[in-house]
């Protein structure tokens, strides 16, 4: 599971025309999801994230997490982080979980934010043509893969 972290002062998702979610500070968050992902990538990524000291304390540094800063998530499902760029130019998404593993994997990952968070998050919407706009702040972003743990 790869999650691209970026922290940001205000963010949302857009479909159709609606918007489906917004957040002011925190962060937005593409997430990836192959088919070797389980439970345990989720506990553990979920618990990284939330646990992340990435805002400015009173000294400018970062050491702050975002439930101290009373921070929100916006999540988007982004199946292209696994793209695979080897060969030629034109990606193979082969290592991209399918949706009936990737979908109930991404709303248990909602789950579980919300849950280390201790409130709702925002979401996009699985498979959906979405907009996202973000401010990122700082720039700062941040690439984590559960796979590279140890």
């Amino acid at each position: 599971m790869i999650a691209v972290i970026q922290r940001v002062t205000e963010a949302s998702v857009t479909i159709e025309g609606q918007v489906k979610g917004q957040i002011g500070l925190g962060f937005m968050i593409l997430l990836g999801i192959t088919h070797a992902d389980t439970q345990e990538d989720i506990d553990w990524l979920s618990k990284k994230i939330v646990g992340m000291r990435i805002f400015g304390d009173e000294e400018g540094k970062m050491n702050l997490d975002i439930k101290t800063v009373g921070g929100n998530i916006l999540l988007i499902s982004q199946f292209t982080l696994h793209a695979s760029t080897k060969k030629g130019n034109r990606p193979s998404f082969i290592d991209a979980a399918r949706p009936e593993v990737a979908v109930p994997l991404y709303e248990k990952m909602i789950e579980q934010l919300s849950q280390e968070l201790g409130q709702p998050i925002q979401t996009g919407e699985f498979g959906a043509d979405m907009k996202v706009a973000l401010l990122n702040d700082g720039p700062v972003t941040i690439l984590i893969d559960s796979k590279n743990r140890v």
